[in-house]
């Protein structure tokens, strides 16, 4: 990848997506909570949707969260509790292969429902389809990662990708050379990430911010269909 290139998609892209979804998700959660839902296609197809839902949430919950904190937590911190390179690396192949497998296999059933069950297909949008497609993509491509991580055991490609994403995080210059000489699927694995953000407050993925409780302080009502007046 090239010097421009590079600095773009790691070194400016990273700010631009996160500023997008902070932003994004507030000014959408203030002005319009009451209209947007997770659009639920439950009625339909049942147990091909149970098995694909819970598969797919609990897998990415634990790849999202195993990413965040593998990332952006200090190396001090893991060797504080004597957690060395090697380990943390293992740690990291064994518990996300397990979590990107099932979350795989329920995203693949959740996208065939989507694609090929015609009443499910009409009630969806693009977004949708495009969503599910891209969260796809991405679960193959951090698969895809798993074999290039078990020929650097020594821990040092992990150490670069933690040292990029916490200077990213706390604004430290000069970090985008960092992802240059790392492989392709790595590059593209981080690309898609910050699209996801990027795409994050116009798409339903929004309705992860409606959490139960925020339903104990809503002062309106959740608008599913408006009113229309009669035709005279």
């Amino acid at each position: 990848m090239g010097d421009h290139l590079n600095m773009f998609f790691f070194g400016y892209f990273p700010y631009i997506a996160l500023a997008v979804f902070f932003l994004g998700s507030v000014i959408r959660f203030d002005r319009e909570q009451y209209t947007w839902r997770s659009g639920s296609s439950q009625m339909l197809r049942q147990k091909q949707l149970r098995w694909g839902s819970n598969l797919f949430h609990v897998g990415i919950i634990i790849v999202f969260f195993g990413h965040l904190f593998g990332l952006l937590t200090p190396m001090a911190v893991f060797e504080f509790f004597g957690i060395g390179h090697t380990a943390k690396q293992l740690m990291a192949i064994i518990v996300g292969g397990i979590a990107g497998i099932m979350a795989l296999v329920g995203a693949t059933m959740l996208l065939h429902r989507r694609l090929y069950d015609p009443r499910i297909r009409a009630t969806s949008a693009p977004s949708d389809h495009f969503v599910m497609s891209l969260l796809w993509v991405q679960l193959v491509l951090g698969m895809l990662t798993i074999p290039i991580s078990l020929g650097h055991l020594d821990g040092s490609k992990m150490v670069l990708f933690m040292t990029w994403a916490q200077g990213i995080w706390s604004f430290q210059p000069g970090v985008a050379p960092l992802i240059q000489e790392a492989h392709w699927i790595f590059q593209l694995h981080i690309i898609l990430g910050l699209l996801t953000f990027l795409i994050f407050p116009f798409t339903r993925l929004v309705h992860i911010w409606s959490a139960p409780i925020w339903f104990l302080g809503r002062k309106g009502y959740q608008v599913v269909r408006s009113r229309k007046r009669p035709v005279t």
